[in-house]
């Protein structure tokens, strides 16, 4: 059992999973995918000190679980995926003294995270602003409900996006576009973070059956009944953790080569270099892979030792 979670781990863990609080919620789709649901609803999934830390030990956990081939994250309730830092406790420790903390990964473990090994898609279910905004930057995929609403209104209250976000964005959107989202504060709809191309695709929402988003404590229970985008968001997991885990491993490593400035040449004999010095080149899924193609079957891929 999770230390999170009353629904069954669907398999059996190599390591052991990190102890999270009530705030965040960890449940397993498909025994190849996690779900990460941000579990303060009331709070419209704002991120405490707490819950900082719990995720990076969740993002390093998947890393290292041979088992796990693809992560998403949401938010519970339909109002807000997440709008950022928790302002009450940032108060507080302005008041107190007492020292807020970050991992080194950044913003809900995520913002500033670099070479993650296994892709991690944001099934975004409304308010996406802040901290919010600066964590799904860095994932790999976007996914955003109809309603979705995105921005960085840092700069309205007297602080700065310095999470990661204001590079990434740039390489993103471009500088203008980067300029006035990050020096208005501007909420910006789903589809036109869609036409900017932050997000890759907007979800209707579905009502039908129950809440669109609602994945609190529900999933807990129920472990069922996923609507809208993250039902989406699912679909996509379940058709990467299809493919080759070396090969979507070795893929996201040689694109991050790229995102991170690394020239055509250099960034392709360093992907090179690793499917060799790895074993991946020729190893045992590249011959499965080329052996089912022949024999006209689906492949059985093995866990990637990477």
């Amino acid at each position: 059992m999770s230390p999170s979670s009353s629904s069954p781990i669907p398999f059996k863990p190599r390591h052991p999973l990190p102890h999270l609080s009530s705030q965040t919620l960890l449940t397993f789709p498909t025994p190849q995918i996690i779900l990460i649901t941000l579990n303060r609803p009331a709070s419209l999934n704002c991120i405490s000190t707490l819950q900082h830390h719990e995720l990076a030990l969740i993002w390093d956990w998947m890393d290292n679980e041979p088992s796990i081939r693809c992560g998403i994250i949401t938010g519970a309730g339909q109002k807000a995926f997440c709008v950022g830092a928790d302002l009450k406790e940032w108060n507080e420790s302005n008041n107190t003294g007492k020292k807020r903390s970050q991992p080194r990964s950044g913003f809900g473990g995520l913002s500033n995270r670099s070479r993650g090994k296994k892709p991690i898609i944001a099934a975004v279910n409304g308010l996406c602003l802040g901290g919010g905004f600066e964590m799904i930057i860095n994932t790999d995929i976007v996914l955003a409900s109809s309603s979705a609403v995105f921005g960085l209104p840092e700069v309205k209250i007297g602080v700065v996006a310095m999470a990661g976000a204001l590079p990434r964005l740039v390489r993103t959107v471009g500088r203008q576009r980067a300029m006035e989202c990050a020096l208005t504060g501007k909420q910006y709809p789903a589809e036109e973070m869609k036409g900017w191309g932050l997000v890759n695709e907007v979800v209707e929402e579905d009502y039908s059956g129950g809440k669109s988003g609602d994945r609190g404590q529900e999933i807990q229970e129920r472990g069922e009944g996923y609507k809208g985008v993250v039902k989406r968001a699912i679909e996509i997991a379940e058709t990467i953790a299809g493919n080759s885990p070396d090969s979507i491993m070795i893929s996201k490593y040689g694109l991050e080569l790229g995102w991170a400035g690394i020239g055509v040449e250099d960034g392709t004999a360093n992907v090179m270099h690793v499917m060799k010095d790895k074993g991946v080149d020729g190893g045992e899924n590249m011959k499965e892979g080329v052996r089912a193609f022949v024999e006209r079957r689906r492949a059985k891929w093995v866990d990637s030792k990477l």
